[in-house]
């Protein structure tokens, strides 16, 4: 017992747990929003949002009554940014801790994660967020082509990189051909996550039913990272005449059908 008590005391030096009971909410929020709350200026004292909590009188012990919304304060960068927001709550998840960290290395507890709320444009402002998903879509269009001028003669920089084609021995007498390397093969890098959503609804602009299998190859990005997009954009159809493809959830869909027009 006196082992375990030096070690509680050695670890408290470490980690500051004075507030590590203290109820704590995460929220994942789209990229936009994100954006906007980096650009604001710390020494601002106006609040960046505000949350409001709708609760039935008639149903106060019922979770499934309250509802909560977040209104956003002041300017924006976009003033197509939407003002308003649905929370979604949700208490079934893997229980979680949030911990921070000072520039002079102290580390402390801010609290346990009571509740997990999954953030999207409220009804209202759903075609607010279109016009917005259409601006970002046409930014990431642009391409910004760099001409680099090579100095070197002697062709190091344009030797084939290890892995793109098979090395063969000038001296072998059995030459085989040169298999290329297939797409699955090669290591996919991640896009901005930004970036990406506007790629998918560029493409369910084109048709609005597609496999994974497409989207991966239309998109290039690993299967992984591209299921969770999906599951936050779409719904998987797992049965019908569409089953085993993806499509629009309805409040991204007219946002779509829209831009189509």
């Amino acid at each position: 017992m006196e082992e375990e008590r030096g070690n509680g005391s050695s670890s408290s030096r470490n980690l500051d747990t004075g507030k590590a009971e203290s109820p704590v909410w995460l929220m994942k929020c789209p990229v936009v929003v994100a954006k906007s709350w980096n650009s604001h200026n710390p020494s601002d004292p106006h609040p960046l949002s505000k949350v409001v909590l709708s609760l039935d009188p008639l149903r106060a012990d019922d979770p499934s009554s309250l509802e909560f919304k977040m209104e956003m304060a002041g300017s924006s960068g976009s003033a197509n940014l939407p003002k308003s927001y649905s929370l979604n709550m949700f208490k079934d998840f893997v229980p979680m801790c949030v911990f921070s960290e000072t520039n002079q290395g102290k580390v402390s507890m801010e609290g346990k994660v009571e509740h997990k709320f999954d953030m999207k444009p409220h009804g209202s402002n759903i075609e607010e967020y279109g016009k917005l998903c259409r601006e970002r879509t046409n930014k990431s269009m642009i391409k910004n082509r760099q001409i680099q001028v090579i100095d070197n003669d002697r062709g190091i920089h344009m030797r084939p990189m290890p892995g793109m084609i098979g090395l063969i021995s000038s001296t072998s007498k059995d030459k085989k051909k040169t298999q290329p390397v297939k797409q699955s093969d090669m290591k996919r890098t991640r896009r901005d996550r930004g970036e990406l959503e506007d790629i998918v609804f560029k493409l369910f602009e084109r048709q609005s039913n597609w496999t994974l299998k497409q989207l991966v190859q239309e998109t290039d990005q690993p299967a992984q990272f591209l299921k969770e997009i999906l599951n936050e954009l779409c719904v998987y159809n797992k049965r019908g005449t569409n089953q085993g493809t993806y499509e629009l959830k309805p409040e991204y869909k007219k946002s779509v059908e829209d831009t189509a027009e």
